[in-house]
């Protein structure tokens, strides 16, 4: 009997393992997938692309320093297709389309204090290449690029936390050790030098973080 209750456990170890974080070593890597809007900063977007917001996407790469610190960096993109209007007059002279696609450093912060943490909040910074080009029907395009930063902020939820099992499937499939939920609000500022046009925004985010 003994025998076979010792046999049993020694089974048991493997998905033990799988399914309870302590006995696994900590995540490093976090890769984070995310969308959401940005309204620019752009004088008259609104007028010209008939929202003050367009549609944004973003995915990031991180390697977390400590518990708590993570340096990574991520690349996105946002468009929005209008009408053009004469300069002179104001017609309609085309459809044009306004695509951005921002390049970011970041150094991001966690309010993590214990391993089964639900919620988790974070604050975030950093260096930001803004690319853009601006489409004209029959007109060409516009291209070009500014430096600047951005700032973030949000909150994280932790669906290890509400589905145990569904985790230690992850980690059995993918070697996914943790997945959150989470929702963030971010500033971007890039001026460009010869027109000063800020090409940033104020963005409004949700994705999945996955730590590995």
């Amino acid at each position: 009997m003994k025998r076979t209750v010792l046999l049993m456990i020694l089974l048991a170890l493997p998905s033990a393992a799988s399914a309870a974080d302590p006995l696994l070593p900590p995540p490093r890597w976090s890769l984070e997938v995310k969308g959401g809007i940005i309204a620019p900063e752009l004088a008259d977007f609104e007028q010209y692309y008939g929202k003050s917001t367009m549609p944004a996407f973003a995915v990031s790469l991180a390697y977390k320093w400590l518990p708590q610190i993570a340096l990574g960096i991520g690349a996105g993109m946002g468009s929005a297709t209008g009408n053009a209007r004469a300069v002179y007059h104001g017609t309609p002279a085309g459809r044009v389309t306004y695509e951005l696609f921002p390049v970011n450093v970041f150094v991001v912060a966690r309010g993590v204090v214990k391993e089964d943490q639900l919620l988790i909040p974070y604050v975030g910074a950093g260096w930001t290449r803004m690319y853009y080009r601006q489409t004209v029907q029959d007109q060409g395009k516009l291209s070009g690029s500014a430096d600047g930063y951005h700032v973030r902020g949000g909150l994280q939820l932790s669906l290890n936390e509400m589905d145990r099992s569904a985790s230690s499937s992850m980690y059995t499939t993918y070697g996914i050790l943790r997945t959150s939920f989470f929702i963030e609000a971010e500033r971007t500022r890039a001026v460009e030098s010869s027109t000063s046009v800020d090409l940033g925004g104020m963005a409004y985010l949700a994705g999945l973080l996955f730590e590995f």
